[in-house]
């Protein structure tokens, strides 16, 4: 009981000390005196008291910023020595009621969100969580270092993700520019200017920029795979292959690579996966596992592929690959590796033919007509592919209908094409004949 009352008497007389300077308008005697308030009652282990002092202290009448800063910041360095949870989430309270509204502050108030969340987090509280990282726009934040903006971002979107709030987890990964990980950390800082914002120094729990690249990617591919995105799943994977950590090591990017000749075999055709396709097969690392070289070359190649043949080779290899979660592929993918396969026969068969019967069609598919139609009016429909059916004589036509503008331009090339022609011949055969004549004279 006594060393209560001696507590309260020391913490009387020091805010008396601190009146006193505060009305004198001196920063450092104040500071001092306020520090030394909370270490009294830190050492004293009298949390609620330290909790009362902090905001009495903030609240006094006309209360210096950076004495408040200083409060805030020396507060924080207790929270990890609190005896229990409750006590540990009040005095975070405490902390985020101070800072609230003060732009001096918002650094450590990101931080001391970043900390209750984490709390909530571990109880189960996911939805808590991320409400509470949700209030914190650090993107607005000047001062704070870049790596540590984009982990707080990406903190924010894993816990949409985890929420299973996809839509506000990508608005919020729309917050962070991939070009900002290509960016040369190596240059040399800059002295600020007078008037800039002085950027603090990232914490040294937070993880470096080609780290956070990694885990960007990971929650992209977490997103992408809620919609079975596959280019886009493909293209994060891809951006995860291109980091030098993973390149020098082959037991990280074989995986890596496996899984981007997977996706890209899922993805649909069009001009953007057809370019990661090739610049994937001339990757010379595609070497180290022929099976899948194999398979992206037969995409390449305008040849039907016999889907019975294709899923007997890699049906092991499909079921044994492991998804972002650990989980494998699922049936869905194998039906989308099935209809790709369709996809790129029919693409094939309009290279080679203008004209096709639907039976011959389907013969060529290994498919039932019935389902060889519905897969050509699909890729029809998608405009991957120019068709029309003849259904009563059973005819499918891959030409487009030309409009008679372009049939006769068409008609008036190939006109001048022959007049140049005869112009040329008519004036070899002149030059024959003069040569000729100069021979018989001599």
């Amino acid at each position: 009981m006594e060393g209560g009352g001696n507590l309260d008497a020391a913490i009387e007389s020091l805010l008396n000390v601190e009146k006193q300077m505060r009305l004198a308008a001196d920063v450092a005697g104040t500071r001092k005196a306020a520090i030394d308030i909370l270490q009294l009652c830190f050492q004293a282990r009298a949390w609620k008291t330290l909790n009362d002092q902090i905001i009495l202290l903030s609240k006094r009448r006309g209360q210096l910023k950076q004495v408040v800063t200083a409060m805030v910041q020396q507060a924080m360095q207790y929270i990890d020595e609190t005896p229990d949870i409750e006590t540990r989430v009040e005095l975070i309270k405490t902390l985020n009621s101070v800072s609230a509204g003060k732009i001096y502050v918002e650094i450590e108030r990101a931080r001391l969100i970043k900390k209750l969340a984490k709390i909530k987090e571990e109880q189960g509280l996911i939805a808590e969580a991320a409400d509470l990282m949700q209030e914190v726009a650090v993107e607005t934040f000047g001062g704070m270092a870049k790596t540590e903006k984009i982990a707080f971002i990406l903190d924010q979107v894993r816990l949409c993700l985890d929420h299973k709030d996809y839509v506000r987890a990508q608005i919020l990964s729309r917050k962070i520019s991939p070009r900002v990980f290509d960016a040369d950390t190596s240059k040399e800082k800059k002295k600020p200017k007078e008037g800039d914002n002085v950027v603090e120094e990232a914490p040294a729990d937070i993880p470096s920029l080609l780290e956070l690249k990694r885990i960007y990617y990971e929650l992209m591919i977490r997103y992408h795979s809620h919609n079975n995105d596959y280019l886009e799943i493909c293209r994060s994977y891809k951006a995860i292959y291109e980091i030098p950590a993973v390149r020098e090591d082959p037991a990280q990017w074989i995986p890596v690579l496996r899984k981007i000749s997977w996706y890209l075999v899922l993805s649909p055709h069009d001009p953007m996966q057809s370019s990661l396709l090739n610049s994937t097969l001339e990757d010379k690392n595609l070497s180290e596992i022929p099976k899948f070289r194999l398979l992206l070359k037969q995409l390449v190649t305008m040849e039907v592929i016999q889907w019975t043949a294709l899923w007997e080779a890699y049906k092991d290899e499909f079921e044994s690959e492991e998804n972002m979660l650990g989980g494998s592929l699922g049936e869905k993918a194998a039906e989308d590796l099935r209809q790709r396969i369709i996809e790129h026969n029919i693409l094939v068969v309009s290279k080679y033919y203008s004209r096709i019967t639907l039976k011959r069609l389907a013969e060529l598919l290994c498919l039932s007509v019935q389902e060889a139609e519905k897969h050509l009016s699909d890729m029809v429909v998608t405009k991957s592919l120019v068709a029309k059916i003849d259904r009563p004589m059973g005819i499918v036509c891959f030409q487009t209908a030309k409009d008679s503008n372009d049939i006769l331009n068409s008609w008036s090339m190939n006109l001048e094409k022959l007049l140049d022609l005869v112009e040329k011949s008519c004036h070899q055969i002149h030059k024959e004949t003069m040569v000729h004549k100069a021979a018989l004279k001599v």
